[in-house]
Protein backbone atom coordinates (compact mmCIF):
# COMPACT_ATOMS: atom_id res chain seq x y z
CA UNK A 1 0.00 0.00 0.00
CA UNK A 2 1.20 3.39 -1.17
CA UNK A 3 1.44 5.99 1.76
CA UNK A 4 -0.88 9.08 1.72
CA UNK A 5 0.60 12.27 0.99
CA UNK A 6 -0.81 12.78 5.09
CA UNK A 7 1.43 10.13 6.24
CA UNK A 8 4.39 11.04 3.72
CA UNK A 9 4.74 14.67 5.31
CA UNK A 10 4.62 13.28 8.99
CA UNK A 11 7.88 11.45 7.67
CA UNK A 12 9.59 13.94 6.29
CA UNK A 13 8.49 15.81 9.66
CA UNK A 14 9.71 13.45 11.97
CA UNK A 15 12.77 12.47 9.91
CA UNK A 16 13.74 16.60 10.16
CA UNK A 17 13.03 16.48 13.65
CA UNK A 18 15.67 13.48 13.87
CA UNK A 19 17.80 15.07 12.50
CA UNK A 20 17.69 18.60 14.28
CA UNK A 21 18.14 16.81 17.79
CA UNK A 22 21.43 15.60 16.51
CA UNK A 23 22.99 19.09 15.91
CA UNK A 24 23.56 19.13 19.88
CA UNK A 25 26.10 17.10 19.40
CA UNK A 26 29.58 18.15 21.44
CA UNK A 27 28.73 22.11 21.99
CA UNK A 28 26.55 22.52 19.63
CA UNK A 29 27.15 22.79 16.30
CA UNK A 30 24.82 24.99 14.54
CA UNK A 31 21.78 23.20 12.30
CA UNK A 32 23.12 25.14 8.82
CA UNK A 33 26.49 23.53 9.81
CA UNK A 34 24.86 20.30 9.68
CA UNK A 35 23.07 20.32 6.92
CA UNK A 36 25.19 21.93 4.91
CA UNK A 37 27.79 19.17 5.80
CA UNK A 38 25.60 16.56 5.70
CA UNK A 39 24.34 17.36 2.65
CA UNK A 40 27.15 18.82 0.78
CA UNK A 41 29.60 15.51 1.92
CA UNK A 42 32.72 14.97 4.69
CA UNK A 43 35.29 16.51 2.46
CA UNK A 44 36.70 13.14 1.66
CA UNK A 45 37.82 10.73 4.58
CA UNK A 46 37.02 10.34 8.35
CA UNK A 47 36.54 13.98 8.69
CA UNK A 48 33.37 13.96 10.72
CA UNK A 49 32.17 18.07 10.90
CA UNK A 50 31.40 18.35 14.28
CA UNK A 51 32.97 20.26 17.51
CA UNK A 52 33.72 17.66 20.11
CA UNK A 53 35.87 16.63 22.76
CA UNK A 54 38.68 13.80 22.14
CA UNK A 55 41.10 11.89 23.58
CA UNK A 56 45.04 13.62 22.91
CA UNK A 57 47.75 12.47 24.49
CA UNK A 58 50.71 14.85 22.64
CA UNK A 59 54.09 16.69 23.90
CA UNK A 60 52.20 20.27 24.21
CA UNK A 61 51.45 22.38 26.77
CA UNK A 62 47.43 23.16 27.53
CA UNK A 63 46.44 25.60 25.29
CA UNK A 64 48.73 25.02 21.99
CA UNK A 65 46.76 24.78 19.30
CA UNK A 66 47.33 21.82 16.75
CA UNK A 67 46.26 22.57 13.16
CA UNK A 68 46.27 19.17 11.50
CA UNK A 69 45.96 19.28 7.58
CA UNK A 70 45.78 15.32 7.63
CA UNK A 71 42.45 15.25 9.38
CA UNK A 72 41.01 18.44 8.39
CA UNK A 73 40.78 19.50 12.12
CA UNK A 74 42.27 22.13 14.56
CA UNK A 75 43.15 21.04 18.18
CA UNK A 76 43.06 23.23 21.43
CA UNK A 77 44.64 21.38 24.05
CA UNK A 78 43.38 20.69 26.98
CA UNK A 79 44.02 19.08 30.56
CA UNK A 80 44.15 15.64 31.11
CA UNK A 81 45.16 14.27 27.82
CA UNK A 82 42.07 15.66 26.14
CA UNK A 83 41.67 18.25 23.04
CA UNK A 84 38.68 20.43 21.46
CA UNK A 85 38.45 19.23 18.26
CA UNK A 86 37.20 21.42 15.56
CA UNK A 87 36.39 21.26 11.88
CA UNK A 88 38.10 23.28 9.23
CA UNK A 89 38.94 24.09 5.82
CA UNK A 90 42.43 23.72 4.82
CA UNK A 91 44.68 25.19 2.09
CA UNK A 92 44.51 23.49 -1.12
CA UNK A 93 47.35 22.17 -3.61
CA UNK A 94 50.55 24.49 -3.43
CA UNK A 95 48.84 26.78 -0.76
CA UNK A 96 49.84 23.77 1.83
CA UNK A 97 52.48 24.55 4.76
CA UNK A 98 53.65 23.88 7.60
CA UNK A 99 55.49 25.02 11.08
CA UNK A 100 54.83 26.73 14.36
CA UNK A 101 54.34 29.85 14.68
CA UNK A 102 52.51 32.41 17.70
CA UNK A 103 49.09 34.03 17.46
CA UNK A 104 50.15 37.65 17.21
CA UNK A 105 47.04 39.38 17.34
CA UNK A 106 43.47 38.60 17.67
CA UNK A 107 40.24 40.54 15.91
CA UNK A 108 36.96 40.75 16.21
CA UNK A 109 35.17 41.28 12.63
CA UNK A 110 38.02 41.64 10.67
CA UNK A 111 37.89 43.99 7.67
CA UNK A 112 38.93 41.63 5.08
CA UNK A 113 41.83 43.04 1.62
CA UNK A 114 42.43 40.74 -1.11
CA UNK A 115 45.24 40.76 -2.16
CA UNK A 116 46.80 42.20 -5.54
CA UNK A 117 46.94 38.31 -6.94
CA UNK A 118 43.98 37.87 -6.05
CA UNK A 119 42.29 41.34 -7.73
CA UNK A 120 44.36 40.36 -10.77
CA UNK A 121 42.50 36.64 -10.97
CA UNK A 122 39.24 38.09 -10.28
CA UNK A 123 38.83 41.97 -10.97
CA UNK A 124 35.30 41.74 -9.80
CA UNK A 125 36.66 41.57 -6.18
CA UNK A 126 35.99 44.35 -4.41
CA UNK A 127 38.96 46.86 -2.81
CA UNK A 128 37.87 45.59 0.67
CA UNK A 129 35.26 43.94 2.73
CA UNK A 130 34.31 45.79 5.88
CA UNK A 131 34.30 43.16 9.20
CA UNK A 132 30.76 42.10 10.24
CA UNK A 133 29.83 42.12 6.73
CA UNK A 134 27.60 38.83 5.98
CA UNK A 135 29.82 37.95 2.96
CA UNK A 136 32.96 39.00 4.59
CA UNK A 137 35.11 35.80 3.81
CA UNK A 138 37.26 36.40 7.58
CA UNK A 139 33.89 35.74 9.50
CA UNK A 140 33.57 36.89 12.56
CA UNK A 141 36.51 36.55 14.05
CA UNK A 142 40.49 36.72 13.18
CA UNK A 143 43.50 35.39 14.97
CA UNK A 144 46.51 35.80 12.95
CA UNK A 145 49.66 33.80 13.26
CA UNK A 146 52.81 35.03 13.79
CA UNK A 147 53.98 37.82 10.85
CA UNK A 148 52.33 35.49 8.48
CA UNK A 149 49.62 36.58 6.09
CA UNK A 150 47.92 33.65 7.19
CA UNK A 151 44.98 33.37 9.99
CA UNK A 152 42.80 31.00 11.72
CA UNK A 153 39.38 33.14 10.87
CA UNK A 154 35.61 32.56 10.23
CA UNK A 155 33.73 31.78 7.17
CA UNK A 156 31.13 33.19 4.94
CA UNK A 157 30.86 29.75 2.86
CA UNK A 158 30.43 27.10 5.93
CA UNK A 159 29.84 24.84 3.23
CA UNK A 160 33.04 24.47 2.38
CA UNK A 161 34.55 23.52 5.66
CA UNK A 162 36.07 20.03 5.79
CA UNK A 163 37.62 20.22 2.39
CA UNK A 164 40.56 21.62 0.83
CA UNK A 165 40.17 24.60 -0.84
CA UNK A 166 41.80 28.40 1.03
CA UNK A 167 45.07 29.95 0.23
CA UNK A 168 46.99 29.01 3.02
CA UNK A 169 44.75 29.98 5.85
CA UNK A 170 42.76 28.01 8.25
CA UNK A 171 38.89 28.72 8.47
CA UNK A 172 36.21 27.68 10.53
CA UNK A 173 32.45 27.17 11.42
CA UNK A 174 31.96 31.04 13.07
CA UNK A 175 30.54 29.64 15.91
CA UNK A 176 33.22 27.72 16.23
CA UNK A 177 36.35 30.39 15.61
CA UNK A 178 33.65 32.41 17.89
CA UNK A 179 34.77 29.24 20.77
CA UNK A 180 38.40 29.23 20.07
CA UNK A 181 38.68 32.88 20.09
CA UNK A 182 37.25 33.04 23.43
CA UNK A 183 40.16 29.74 24.85
CA UNK A 184 42.61 31.89 23.12
CA UNK A 185 44.99 34.56 24.31
CA UNK A 186 47.83 36.14 22.55
CA UNK A 187 51.15 34.39 22.26
CA UNK A 188 49.51 31.04 22.12
CA UNK A 189 51.29 28.36 20.13
CA UNK A 190 50.04 26.87 17.19
CA UNK A 191 51.43 23.85 15.13
CA UNK A 192 50.34 23.53 11.75
CA UNK A 193 51.60 19.71 10.27
CA UNK A 194 50.51 17.39 7.82
CA UNK A 195 50.34 14.70 11.09
CA UNK A 196 47.38 12.94 11.48
CA UNK A 197 45.53 12.47 14.92
CA UNK A 198 43.31 10.62 16.94
CA UNK A 199 41.09 9.58 13.85
CA UNK A 200 40.15 6.47 16.39
CA UNK A 201 38.93 8.93 19.08
CA UNK A 202 36.87 11.32 16.91
CA UNK A 203 34.77 7.75 15.51
CA UNK A 204 34.45 6.58 19.11
CA UNK A 205 32.91 10.09 20.26
CA UNK A 206 31.00 10.35 17.25
CA UNK A 207 29.74 6.71 18.59
CA UNK A 208 28.99 7.48 21.92
CA UNK A 209 26.65 10.33 20.68
CA UNK A 210 24.28 8.51 18.39
CA UNK A 211 26.33 8.96 15.15
CA UNK A 212 26.78 5.29 13.36
CA UNK A 213 30.63 4.90 12.69
CA UNK A 214 30.13 3.34 8.99
CA UNK A 215 28.31 6.53 8.26
CA UNK A 216 31.80 8.98 8.89
CA UNK A 217 34.62 6.53 8.48
CA UNK A 218 33.22 4.37 5.25
CA UNK A 219 36.20 5.92 2.96
CA UNK A 220 38.74 4.14 5.35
Amino acid sequence: MKPTNKLRRQMVVGTLAAVIGMTTLAGGASAQGFFSNLLGGLGGGDRPLARMTVDMKVPYRVGTIIVSIGDARLYKIQAGGKAISYPIAIPTGKAFWSGVEPVSRKKVNPRWTPTASMRRENPELPPYVKGGDPKNPLGVRALYLGSTLYRIHGTDAPELIGKSVSRGCIRMYNEDVIDLYDRTKVGTKVVVTGKKFVTASIASALNDNGFGQDVFTANN
